[in-house]
């Protein structure tokens, strides 16, 4: 007999709670073998492809695309084992029978037990999937449910919304309390503020906008939303701030609240350091890129004052002074800013960083960047001269100490061993927390790039 099994949104790792659903790669009635990827999701930090732990035919999908669904939600159910003798049960694919499945594809998978059918959602239920057999529509009062197992996300937004989540029905596995549960509560409790107003309220005067009287009842409500919705056509178009973007006004809000940071720079002749690099691709090899010499000189510098390779510990009321160098640098996709992280920068050459680099670069351009590619980075470096500005204010990555900002290389009037010259300059500014050190050390890390950039041959001493 074949079983219906059912496969929830794995845990991503990094601390992820949500995923939004961006392209289903297989339907209702596909045949599918183990680990292969039913679904391409976004996260916080990156693109994943999702493998299904299961072989056998999908007999359901969870979420359309676009929605955003938490750790544990329902993604597909797939109908696994023996043909039965009326033939509507499947054969597994690839030879394995129900009670099989993949290894530990990501953090949260494995084979699990069988789970009970669900059945189809149907229109109106939001895309969550509800045990067959539940009584009751979600957020309809009920007997407590606990709330030990739900979501942070989940108990977020029921705190926004005033909800009590011991009086809304779980759709998720087991009765579990879902993001969508909540949202139709509060849909279901702002449709009874707006009766109980109605019936309250007088009769109102003629709407202009209508051109006839609003009557009292039923109709108020679809009024005030029409004229809400009107509102927010003509204040223009709304963005979700949600995905990377999300991530990353969240990142730099944190960084802005509780970052003392300051700001110095200074500008550099940086003909020499582009003449380096010319010398060195054209002794064959793999090319150096300008980026990755600068991810070199910042290392040397960072050994040099190991006082920005740092953070803070706020609890501890300590700063960690971290022993390797995690670079990250900015690097702008489609999908928005994000921070690629180069492990162990401090122990890699200029060609080791330009190989590496590229290959995130890549990575992210594409959406392919897995989150530990872009988490624990202890220093930055964000090169928004490719975008043909001079200079800029960065913001710190939180929780990191330090980011070095490099603008644009341009040929400017320069004065050059005493006399007025044409020289190639750039714009280098640095900021950092002042809790972990003062200007005297920023200062000197500044001028010891600066240095390495004016005469590249100041790089030799710590090689």
């Amino acid at each position: 007999m074949a079983v219906v099994k059912e496969f929830t949104l794995p845990d991503l790792g990094e601390g992820l709670t949500e995923a939004q659903v961006v392209r289903w790669l297989v339907e209702v009635g596909d045949v599918v073998s183990v680990d292969q990827p039913v679904v391409e999701v976004e996260t916080a930090k990156a693109m994943v492809e999702v493998p299904c732990p299961y072989g056998g035919v999908v007999t359901a999908r969870f979420g359309e695309e676009g929605t955003e669904l938490p750790v544990g939600a329902p993604l597909l159910t797939v109908a696994v084992g023996e043909r039965d003798p009326g033939g509507k049960g499947p054969d597994a694919p690839d030879g394995r029978n129900g009670s099989q499945g993949s290894g530990n594809v990501l953090v949260g998978y494995g084979t699990q037990a069988p789970a009970a059918r669900r059945r189809r959602v149907r229109p109106g239920d939001r895309g969550a999937a509800q045990p067959a057999g539940a009584a009751g529509p979600a957020g309809a009062p009920g007997a407590p449910v606990s709330v030990a197992v739900i979501s942070p996300l989940v108990r977020r937004l029921a705190r926004e919304r005033g909800l009590d989540l011991r009086r809304i029905r779980g759709t998720g596995p087991e009765g579990l309390i879902i993001r969508a549960d909540v949202e139709q509560a509060a849909q279901a409790a702002q449709a009874a503020q707006a009766a109980h107003a109605s019936h309250a309220a007088p009769a109102p005067a003629p709407d202009a906008h209508a051109g006839a009287a609003v009557p009292r009842g039923a109709a108020a409500p679809a009024v005030r939303t029409a004229r809400a919705a009107g509102r927010r056509k003509a204040e223009g178009l709304r963005v979700p701030l949600r995905g990377v973007r999300g991530a990353a006004a969240e990142k730099l809000s944190r960084s802005r609240r509780e970052i003392p940071d300051a700001t110095c720079w200074v500008d550099a002749d940086a003909t020499e350091l582009l003449a380096a690099r010319r010398a060195m691709n054209a002794s064959g090899g793999a090319k150096v890129s300008l980026l990755a010499l600068l991810a070199r000189i910042c290392t040397a510098a960072l050994a040099k004052y190991p006082e920005l390779n740092a953070t803070v510990d706020t609890e501890a009321h300590e700063i960690v002074r971290l022993p390797g160098v995690h670079l990250g640098f900015a690097a702008q996709t489609d999908r928005g800013l994000v921070v690629p992280v180069v492990r162990d920068a401090h122990a890699r050459n200029a060609v080791e960083l330009s190989v590496e680099m590229a290959r995130l670069t890549e990575a992210a351009r594409a959406g392919k960047l897995s989150p530990a590619e872009l988490t624990g980075g202890t220093f930055t470096l964000n090169n928004y001269g490719v975008f043909g500005v001079d200079g800029s204010t960065p913001i710190i990555n939180h929780p990191e100490a330090a980011m070095l900002g490099v603008g644009r290389i341009a040929p400017k009037p320069w004065v050059h061993e005493g006399e007025l010259a044409v020289r190639h300059v750039v714009q280098l500014s640095f900021t950092f927390d002042h809790r972990v050190c003062d200007g005297g050390t920023a200062g000197g890390f500044l001028r010891y790039v600066a240095d390495c950039v004016e005469q590249p041959a100041v790089l030799l001493r710590s090689l």
